[in-house]
């Protein structure tokens, strides 16, 4: 399956401009990528204030990503707030082809910033999409420290993070996706932001893919670029089962 990545500056709290930021992107794209991943709050940046650009499930950006899905006959998954039930969620959807959307409340919302404040938790249910034979574990960002949340219990071949991780802990983000693949024998992608934001947070990108044994297939990249990466399942599934290691996996359930 071929995926595709964006790594973008997000421009603050307007939803307007970063959407038609996105779609000139997204213009380019090869036709034979199947899936397309964008950063952890797309529309808006990391934002506190969620009632400037929160929307509802049938909202402008949503619809927008119907429409693109179906215009590029292709998947394409990234955050953004969504309000539902007089609440405020860090939403990722996955939305398909054919405009069908499933989706991820982050359950880990980050404190240092006040995010537990702001935005309500998805709670204990993670989400593990079928798609095109795959079976795809979208998470986002502060998730990413937590192993027990996204430990394979054999139910995923890919897992997702969609984030904006800032440079001062860019080694964290590093380590801990490589951790991730080698400990879950699965393919791992991060996507993250460039850019400044108005609290003065620089982000450096390093979106990168890594593969079930932790080798880069796309090496940390700071810039902003475009990039689409090959993944192979069969050979992902052929090398698990040679080496066994999520066989050995202990047994316990996430309360």
């Amino acid at each position: 399956m071929k995926i595709s990545i964006i790594q973008a500056p997000l421009f603050w709290e307007n939803p307007e401009v970063n959407r038609n930021y996105f779609a000139a992107k997204i213009q380019n794209i090869p036709e034979d990528s199947l899936l397309i991943v964008l950063p952890e709050m797309f529309s808006s940046g990391f934002t506190m204030n969620p009632g400037e650009v929160a929307e509802p499930m049938d909202g402008t950006t949503v619809n927008w990503m119907k429409q693109t899905a179906t215009e590029k006959n292709c998947a394409i998954t990234g955050s953004l707030v969504i309000k539902e039930d007089g609440n405020f969620y860090n939403r990722l959807l996955f939305v398909f082809p054919n405009g069908d959307v499933e989706h991820y409340d982050k359950r880990h919302l980050f404190s240092l910033a006040g995010e537990h404040k702001t935005y309500t938790s998805g709670g204990t249910e993670r989400l593990v999409v079928n798609y095109l034979g795959w079976r795809i574990c979208p998470l986002i960002c502060y998730d990413l420290r937590f192993p027990v949340y996204s430990r394979n219990n054999d139910d995923y071949d890919l897992l997702i993070y969609v984030a904006n991780w800032p440079q001062v802990r860019i080694l964290a983000w590093d380590t801990l996706l490589k951790a991730r693949a080698i400990e879950n024998m699965s393919y791992v992608i991060g996507v993250n932001r460039i850019g400044d934001d108005v609290n003065h947070n620089f982000y450096s990108g390093h979106s990168q893919v890594l593969d079930y044994l932790g080798n880069a297939l796309v090496e940390p990249l700071e810039k902003e670029v475009v990039f689409s990466v090959q993944l192979d399942k069969e050979l992902m599934l052929a090398n698990r089962n040679k080496l066994g290691f999520l066989r050995d996996r202990d047994k316990f359930n996430l309360l």
